[in-house]
């Protein structure tokens, strides 16, 4: 399907369906987790390795400009916000990459921490990455990480616990994943990721990586404001898969893979 809407309509849209606006996660959350990235919370670092320790201001300020966070200090409870704008631009250099390097058949990696939200965007963006030529990266399924495994559905690597396909955001099995396509010399050229598995490929590996954080992810958009992710998308990453799809049609439209679908 090829995207249709203006700006302002997907903007619209994006605020109606809550991936943007007035989002599910609540200010007290996001101004915690800025804390608990700043006390090296491993849950909240994302494998993201800092050039120099930040203050919570500076933070709180990345996550105003980059993520849209309401910017009034004195706002400690309730309601907060990602910007409709910040996730429109970040999309389009997010598709721009994508597209980039499907066409120069590069090799591709997907993964996600957020199997209940985000999963199908990756998942139809391997199939189309491998429809127009490009090299999707697979890995051996099953290798054991904390009390479950790593696996890869439709292309795209998650991690397993007690039959569950879980939200993590730990890098660990990010870090198998790589650490097994190094073996055989397949490192991806591009990583498709959120969360840990997005930090510690790009902060950590130095690799290509694209990635998704909601407004209570700081650790990804530090990434972005060092220069290890070149794209950080703002959006809520936890809403019904089906209000994704005006963002996949967004995507592979401005990616130039319309064809491929």
């Amino acid at each position: 399907m090829t995207f249709s809407m203006s700006d302002q309509e997907f903007a619209q849209y994006l605020d109606s369906a809550r991936i943007t606006g007035n989002v599910a996660t609540p200010r007290e959350n996001n101004l915690d987790h800025i804390q608990g990235f700043l006390d090296h919370n491993e849950h909240l670092e994302f494998g993201v390795q800092r050039a120099r320790e930040y203050s919570w201001d500076e933070v709180f300020e990345i996550m105003v400009r980059r993520a849209g966070l309401n910017p009034d200090r004195s706002h400690t409870h309730g309601q907060d916000t990602i910007g409709s704008a910040q996730c429109i631009e970040q999309l389009r250099e997010y598709a721009r990459i994508f597209g980039q390097a499907v066409r120069e058949r590069k090799r591709i990696l997907f993964a996600t921490g957020h199997p209940a939200g985000l999963f199908p965007i990756y998942a139809e963006m391997a199939r189309v990455a491998r429809a127009a030529g490009a090299s999707v990266l697979e890995i051996e399924q099953g290798e054991h990480f904390l009390d479950g495994d790593v696996r890869q559905i439709f292309s795209v690597v998650m991690f397993e616990q007690y039959g569950n396909l879980q939200h993590t955001h730990f890098p660990g099995p990010m870090k198998i994943a790589l650490d097994q396509l190094r073996e055989r010399a397949q490192l991806p050229e591009l990583v498709v990721s959120d969360h840990g598995m997005a930090g510690y490929a790009a902060s950590t590996e130095g690799l290509l990586t694209i990635g998704i954080a909601d407004c209570n992810d700081p650790g990804l958009f530090v990434a972005a404001e060092q220069g290890d992710l070149p794209v950080c998308v703002p959006m809520d990453d936890n809403v019904p898969p089906n209000r994704y799809e005006p963002v996949i049609d967004f995507i592979i439209t401005e990616a130039g893979l319309e064809q491929y679908r």
